[in-house]
């Protein structure tokens, strides 16, 4: 029969609940620290589809129609100014108007006005307050001046508003197919 000594102890059922509680404590603080990371990725999933739907969907939309104003007699005759009004898009966000830029273009040109640039920017129907930001029931007036773009009788134009966030508002005309000095005209 073999004698055990100091050094051939056997495994206690203590040291052996010890074991498992370390084993326990360790499994927690891992799943702590895993749920953690998940749950702060599916946060950030969460803002990143956020702010991608307000990057896609469109701020802006035309209030009516687009109203052009001519210079010259005859064939020389070309549009000189351009009147739009702009609203909010249903559901949309508030658009600074100090922060929109337009662009306008033809097959060979192309302009490109800041809010500071346009002839005329105004709010108007009532509804407008004193700041700057375009918002639900408020419509923006805008007019350009696109007399270097010689927009003579039937040439097509485009415009594009450019909202600080959401997506580009173009709207493509033609010139009318008769212009006369100092008329208005609805481009459709």
């Amino acid at each position: 029969m073999r004698k055990f000594g100091k050094s051939d102890e056997a495994f206690t059922g203590l040291e052996a609940a010890i074991v498992l509680i370390a084993f326990v404590v360790v499994a927690a603080v891992f799943s702590y620290v895993m749920l953690g990371a998940g749950f702060f990725t599916s946060q950030k999933s969460q803002e990143v589809v956020h702010t991608g739907v307000q990057q896609a969907a469109s701020n802006v939309e035309l209030a009516g129609s687009l109203q052009a104003n001519a210079t010259g007699t005859g064939a020389s005759a070309e549009l000189s100014w351009v009147k739009f009004q702009l609203q909010t898009a249903a559901g949309g966000e508030a658009v600074d108007v100090n922060k929109t830029t337009y662009v306008v273009s033809t097959n060979e040109t192309i302009s490109q006005l800041s809010a500071t640039q346009i002839k005329n920017g105004t709010f108007v129907g009532g509804l407008e307050d004193d700041d700057f930001l375009l918002e639900a029931g408020e419509f923006y007036q805008v007019t350009l001046d696109v007399s270097a773009l010689n927009l003579v009788a039937y040439r097509p134009f485009s415009i594009e508003v450019h909202p600080p966030v959401g997506t580009v508002l173009t709207m493509e005309r033609n010139a009318p197919a008769s212009l006369s000095s100092g008329e208005w005209y609805e481009l459709y």
